[in-house]
């Protein structure tokens, strides 16, 4: 039987290219994003059904609730932020916002589908995303990484919850190559020196992403539960010949 799976963030990088790898495996996708018009595109390429709004209308969540019916069998929350600025710069309104975006979205997401996942007789899984800033401390990084240290928090706390029903998963990745980073990589020579920082030289792309993205939603991944899994050329733990 065909999974059913909700995707928030569905027309970013991750999101889309995460979209595009479960169909190729033959899931039937609920699409979420803000951009009505690109997620329709998107929606009509992949045959999914879809709902256009923000995460910051909590009142997303309740339609969303409505339009994926009664069962569920995995969730990806694929919103995020890249919000580098120094301390000195950062004011509350914006630790506020990559805190709602990143982890109370998360949480609400799950929290709504909560019900519908219950119900999957597949096996439900929840994939949230975390980021190496999580694990190592980087300059202009503050509101960013306490962001994604609730997210790992929200993981852990999830994974124990709601066990044995429902999996919770985060992935971890170093900076990859989607619309966000665009301005982080739009220059060729800091884009280089970024790769360069990375023990396999290079920066992630969508696919690296999603493709463990797919698999932590499989049976394949069946006994795995409450973990962060680092997918970052090797950033976190390896220093790069440079």
């Amino acid at each position: 039987m065909s999974r059913k799976i909700l995707i928030y963030g569905a027309t970013g990088g991750i999101g889309s290219a995460t979209a595009r790898n479960l169909k190729t495996t033959g899931c039937n996708l609920h699409l979420v994003a803000r951009d009505g018009q690109r997620l329709a595109q998107l929606a009509d390429e992949l045959g999914a059904g879809y709902t256009a709004g923000d995460v910051n209308d909590t009142g997303l969540f309740t339609r969303v609730e409505h339009d994926i019916g009664d069962t569920l069998d995995g969730l990806v929350y694929a919103i995020g932020t890249i919000n580098l600025r120094s301390l000195k710069d950062l004011d509350e309104q914006d630790f506020e916002q990559d805190f709602r975006l990143n982890a109370l979205g998360a949480a609400l997401a799950v929290k709504t589908a909560l019900p519908a996942l219950k119900k999957s007789t597949n096996g439900a899984s929840v994939v949230l995303y975390s980021s190496v800033a999580a694990h190592q401390g980087f300059t202009f990084h503050s509101s960013m990484s306490m962001a994604k240290c609730a997210v790992e928090g929200l993981v852990l706390a999830l994974a124990a919850e709601l066990a044995p029903r429902v999996r919770v998963n985060a992935i971890a990745p170093s900076l990859t190559d989607t619309p966000l980073a665009g301005a982080l990589l739009k220059n060729e020579q800091t884009a280089a020196a970024i790769s360069k920082l990375h023990a396999l030289q290079r920066i992630g792309t969508p696919g690296d992403i999603a493709s463990l993205t797919g698999f932590l939603l499989s049976d394949d991944a069946s006994w795995i539960t409450g973990q962060v899994m680092k997918v970052d050329g090797g950033r976190s733990t390896l220093r790069a010949r440079g």
